[in-house]
């Protein structure tokens, strides 16, 4: 009878173990996107237009003119004079609501990070009311620095204002479709942030009003093209792609079964040499045993 010696099944127990993680997990990517195709409720007249729409690769008008919360003369370009990535808000400083909520959910994922603004990525917050000014700028700076808890970022995220010929291209840069209410003199706009390359290009555009750590990270790792962050984050961004649809980072499918059957290759390889060491070393000591 031919006895099972114990670890003889291991390496196939791990390997299907990892390919069933890695099938469940595309699976779950897989049905994801479906739910997300699904067509969504009958949009309000009051939003038709109106939203924001994916601009990936898009170059941003850098020669724009606005003024900083200190009352400075500045073009959008000075902010993008270096190796970060930058993240943009659009917004408007006496928003009575929305805005705020966007900005301080945005500080929310910010304080996940172990990055800093100011280091490893800038920030520019850009009011769509030309109306706004830098009095109203610097106020909405100190109140979201103090929300932060990081006063060194006040060398890494600025507030701007500007004419209307300065923040319409740079709106219509990165899609951002927005409108004047004439009755309420709110505007209607949706929500999300955009996050550029040092370059000035539109990298990607998360949306809604959840701004996860994890989210924020792998965008500027994408934006940075692996400048900043570790090793583990460029194998992350290989496992998690951009979903358009969403907004987010999702599971990538055929990405995940790749790096599962890999690993589950190298683990059978490393089991194969085990055993293979094992039956030798048994061979050489029997063989020893008999003069």
């Amino acid at each position: 009878m031919i006895r099972r010696r114990h670890g003889d099944g291991l390496g196939g127990a791990a390997c299907g173990a990892l390919l069933a993680l890695a099938f469940s997990l595309a699976v779950s990517a897989a049905a994801s996107r479906g739910a997300a195709a699904q067509p969504a409720d009958q949009e309000p007249a009051a939003l038709k237009g109106l939203g924001i729409f994916h601009q990936a690769g898009v170059q941003v008008p850098l020669d724009l003119a606005f003024s900083d919360e200190q009352g400075r003369a500045v073009r959008l370009g000075d902010y993008f004079t270096g190796a970060e990535p930058v993240i943009l808000t659009l917004v408007y400083y006496n928003c009575p609501m929305l805005c705020n909520v966007l900005l301080d959910r945005f500080v929310a994922g910010l304080k996940e990070l172990d990055w800093t603004a100011g280091q490893e990525f800038r920030i520019v917050t850009v009011s769509i009311d030309p109306k706004d000014d830098s009095a109203g700028a610097f106020r909405k700076r100190a109140h979201q620095i103090e929300d932060y808890g990081r006063p060194s970022a006040t060398a890494g995220w600025h507030f701007l204002t500007g004419e209307e010929a300065a923040i319409a291209p740079l709106a219509d840069a990165v899609g951002f479709k927005y409108a004047l209410d004439p009755e309420t003199g709110e505007y209607r706009h949706a929500a999300g942030i955009f996050v550029l390359t040092p370059a000035g290009k539109v990298s990607q555009t998360l949306l809604g009003l959840d701004f996860p750590g994890k989210d924020l990270r792998l965008a500027l790792v994408e934006a940075s093209a692996g400048k900043i962050g570790s090793a583990l984050d460029r194998v992350l961004l290989f496992c998690f792609h951009y979903d358009a649809a969403e907004g987010r980072y999702a599971p990538a499918a055929m990405n995940l079964m790749r790096l599962g059957g890999g690993i589950c290759a190298l683990t059978l390889a490393l089991w194969l040499i085990t055993v293979w060491r094992r039956d030798r070393h048994r061979r050489l000591v029997a063989g020893g045993s008999h003069p």
